[in-house]
């Protein structure tokens, strides 16, 4: 990794007369700002949600420009809002979705084409190519993941080969690629005049093309994907101050970047070796520190960053990704019109004892850890005609902690290491139902802590370690306090026998999508 003089000394002695620090989550669905006072307590929040762009059935775009509108927006509102000036900001800190991938223009900022979305599966020909007589496991020791749509590396490959003229525009140095940490760093730093173009270890980590252990893009991927390394963002850490910004947030430091499953890690405080957080919003993501040494999975999880504070050793997670949890819900108020506000999947789903026997596996696009089958697609299992919708709203809430507990099996399988504690965070942390079957069939205690908003929380405590805000780790343990726990009410022979169900109806999602699939049934 590139090593770079940081703005320490411009920024470490001003500091003590801050009171705030903000964080920027930029998400799948929306743009957020939260602020945050000292104590690691919401002081205000604004949000807004951006378009989702579905060109194609299996494609899913965002307007980046718009995110970058709404970005400016949230951030002024959170400020406006507590009666805070840009100067009583100590830092500002990003976290992102990941692996969506941007290309854009050096001169002028444009985006060359719609950021290409991490759900999105149009690149499905390109990793079966990529992978040859290999497969999947090809770049895994390199990268520690496996080839897959999911991830940044094969949609820029896509975006260079699909755009008309846009190799040869890259290969001249005349184009910038950033997942969206990049981009808005880039914009918020003077964009066309000085803008920084970096990114952090842990979105490099996401997009198949930096070496997992030197924290470097691995030339031996770049030349093999055929990349111009003139295309990609520096290589930073994940706390350390990139650059000042300019224009309504003018002076401020920009002081981190995580990926947001490793924002989450960190606002949970998951420090130490062993320690587990769980995600749930669209999708749900597990999070294992693993330390200092990368630990390569056999069991179909990624290895990955989970954060790089300054000049110390990265630390490393076990990752199991979920790619529809929350997303779930949405489909069910949504397409089917069985309520109408996500809040009132509990109510509908405690109407009912149990799940009737029905079993709901959303592989809308296939399926992520620990299977990773772009083949497979959703399958309602064990309908009967005593299936109420109360009994559909428990098997939606049921497949996010069965999805869950394949991926707790894979990380003790690869590690040793028995779970006997969830920190989880995310929306649908808020259904208090889904918490206690979480519980149930992990048979582990499932903690929620009092500030839910980690995602926001770990950028914002990366950024003030950066510029002396928060002195130490230490410091950011003692902010974290227990909201809500659960713990196990079921028997062992029940969740045996409901986890065997469960794993048969995964079994009826795979080998679904072939050459003869009508383009229709690729919806995602």
């Amino acid at each position: 990794m590139r090593r770079r003089v940081p703005y320490y000394s411009r920024v470490s002695e001003t500091t003590t007369d801050k009171r705030y620090v903000a964080a920027i989550d930029q998400g799948t669905t929306s743009s957020r700002c939260i602020v945050f006072d000292v104590h690691g307590s919401i002081v205000s929040v604004a949000q807004r949600e951006h378009e989702q762009i579905f060109p194609k059935p299996g494609w899913v775009e965002h307007d980046a420009v718009e995110i970058w509108t709404n970005v400016q927006r949230v951030v002024t509102e959170a400020l406006t809002d507590a009666d805070i000036e840009p100067s009583d900001l100590a830092a500002i800190g990003i976290t992102n979705q990941r692996e969506t991938t941007l290309i854009w223009d050096r001169a002028t900022g444009a985006p060359v084409h719609n950021a290409i979305v991490w759900q999105d599966t149009r690149t499905d020909a390109i990793v079966r190519e990529l992978g040859d007589v290999v497969g999947p496991e090809r770049f895994r020791e390199r990268t520690g993941l496996p080839l897959a749509t999911y991830f940044a590396g094969p949609k820029i490959l896509w975006l260079l080969e699909n755009v008309d003229g846009l190799r040869e525009r890259a290969e001249a140095g005349e184009l910038l690629f950033g997942t969206i940490d990049s981009w808005l760093i880039w914009n918020l730093t003077g964009g066309m005049a000085g803008g920084r173009h970096v990114t952090d270890v842990t979105n490099a980590s996401r997009t198949l093309l930096m070496n997992l252990k030197e924290l470097d893009w691995d030339e031996t991927i770049l030349e093999r994907m055929h990349i111009p390394r003139a295309l990609l963002p520096e290589i930073a850490s994940s706390s350390e101050v990139y650059g000042l910004a300019t224009g309504f947030l003018d002076g401020v430091p920009v002081a981190s970047a995580l990926g947001d499953q490793h924002a989450a890690l960190f606002g949970q405080t998951a420090f130490d070796t062993g320690d587990v957080k769980s995600t749930y919003g669209t999708g749900s993501f597990l999070l294992l520190n693993t330390g200092t040494t990368p630990v390569q999975s056999r069991h179909g999880l990624i290895s990955t960053v989970g954060y790089k504070i300054g000049d110390r050793p990265a630390v490393y997670a076990l990752e199991g990704s979920i790619a529809v949890t929350g997303a779930l819900v949405q489909w069910f108020r949504d397409r089917l019109g069985m309520i109408s506000d996500a809040s009132e999947i509990e109510a509908l789903a405690r109407s009912v004892d149990d799940n009737g026997g029905c079993y709901f596996v959303p592989a809308f696009s296939g399926l992520f850890a620990p299977y990773w089958r772009s083949d497979a697609r959703g399958v309602i299992a064990g309908l009967t005609a005593y299936v109420t919708k109360g009994h559909l709203a428990r098997a939606i809430l049921e497949a996010s902690a069965w999805q869950t507990r394949e991926v707790v099996d894979a990380m003790r399988a690869d590690t040793g290491i028995r779970m006997t504690e969830l920190k989880v965070d995310g929306g649908m942390t808020a259904n208090d139902l889904l918490m206690q079957v979480l519980a149930d069939v992990l048979d582990v205690t499932v903690v929620r802590p009092k500030v839910a908003e980690t995602t926001c929380l770990g950028a914002a405590y990366a950024a003030g370690l950066a510029v002396g805000f928060w002195p130490d780790l230490g410091s950011l343990r003692a902010n974290w306090h227990r909201d809500a726990v659960w713990t196990p009410e079921i028997d062992a022979e029940r969740r045996e026998k409901e986890y065997r169900f469960w794993k048969k109806a995964v079994q009826r999602t795979l080998n679904w999508v072939d050459d003869e699939t009508p383009s229709g049934q690729q919806y995602s």
